[in-house]
């Protein structure tokens, strides 16, 4: 399994608003909240608009936005 990159906060919105379908809902101080609807229902991930997201903090935005890391470290 490749490593994650370093990405920002705005970085990761970006990539999953532009690639996997989520939308912002709202921002509240430094945390944007997206949301999608999936087969499974609704899935609701919290990104924090930091300059560089920590790995563990970026696998678990990932495991509550239901995206795959494998997924995810192939777009730029």
């Amino acid at each position: 399994m490749p490593r994650l990159r370093k990405v920002s906060g705005k970085e990761c919105v970006r990539i999953l608003c532009n690639r996997f379908g989520f939308s912002l809902i709202r921002q509240k101080g430094s945390h944007f909240v997206l949301s999608r609807h999936t087969e499974q229902g609704k899935a609701v991930t919290v990104v924090p608009n930091h300059k560089e997201l920590k790995p563990g903090t970026l696998k678990s935005i990932l495991k509550l936005a239901k995206v795959e890391e494998e997924l995810f470290s192939r777009y730029p």
